[in-house]
């Protein structure tokens, strides 16, 4: 179950399972902050073009909320592909509060180091946050359409099987708020990359005149089941940032010109 609460004038949403697993987590809304319209108000991307001055506040109000160090938490340059970085001791810290410090290349964060929180930024592309109880071990991955064709969401599981010894079926998965397939139209382009990726893929694409609806949130789950992640351990928040643009900032609907929300993992 994904619930939405505030703390200190700062919204953000969690997922009770993580939440019973002792995994301080949380995704940002976009109230509560200093930026100016368009970035209003608690943009957390260094990226967008906001000040960055209020960007950096913004996440410091954010990890306040959440009881979280910010100079400890690692991020990286999200460039929608499918590389994942260990994460160590050495990254606290990067990309935290200056964007040229970030891991760069990267789209996916893995961890077992504990109070090192793991920080990507979204604007209707997916969060995904895994939980590995039994080993305690943390991921998070941002899947777009392209990184949700490269199976970053399978591939981050499968990644934290190679270095912490994770089993699929022990994982905690929870899908973020993101573009709904109320709102992700996509073209052919797309769309055939999509039925080259997942031989199921009459599930996850739907007819729409001359393009289609893509179901991310499908897509992403589909992809975890496929090695092995349990249906019941994953929970899909069913929140479209695009329908709900006054709560969380959507690219598509806002034409490019928006904020970031944020995803924060950690043990």
């Amino acid at each position: 179950m994904f619930t939405l609460k505030h703390k200190n004038g700062i919204w953000y949403g969690t997922f009770q399972h993580l939440t019973d697993a002792k995994i301080k987590h949380g995704i940002s809304a976009r109230l509560g902050g200093v930026s100016k319209v368009p970035y209003a108000t608690l943009d957390l991307g260094l990226h967008t073009g906001d000040d960055k001055a209020a960007v950096r506040e913004n996440r410091g109000r954010f990890f306040q909320a959440l009881e979280l160090d910010l100079t400890k938490a690692a991020t990286c340059e999200q460039v929608h592909a499918d590389r994942i970085a260990i994460v160590t001791e050495e990254d606290a810290g990067k990309g935290a509060e200056v964007y040229e410090e970030a891991l760069q290349g990267i789209d996916a964060l893995i961890t077992n180091v504990k109070d090192l929180p793991l920080l990507l930024f979204f604007a209707d592309c997916v969060p995904i946050l895994i939980v590995d109880p039994v080993h305690r071990a943390i991921g998070l991955s941002h899947a777009g359409w392209k990184g949700t064709v490269a199976k970053i969401g399978q591939k981050t599981i499968l990644a934290m099987q190679q270095h912490f010894a994770t089993k699929p079926e022990d994982c905690l998965v929870g899908i973020a708020p993101s573009i709904g397939p109320c709102c992700y139209e996509v073209d052919d382009v797309v769309a055939e990359k999509v039925k080259a990726a997942f031989p199921y893929w009459e599930d996850l694409l739907t007819p729409q005149g001359r393009r289609w609806r893509l179901n991310l949130w499908k897509t992403n789950q589909r992809q975890l089941e496929d090695i092995g992640v349990n249906p019941k351990n994953i929970a899909v928040s069913q929140v479209c940032t695009s329908c709900n643009k006054e709560l969380f900032f959507s690219y598509r609907a806002e034409q490019g010109v928006t904020g970031r929300i944020g995803a924060v993992i950690s043990l």
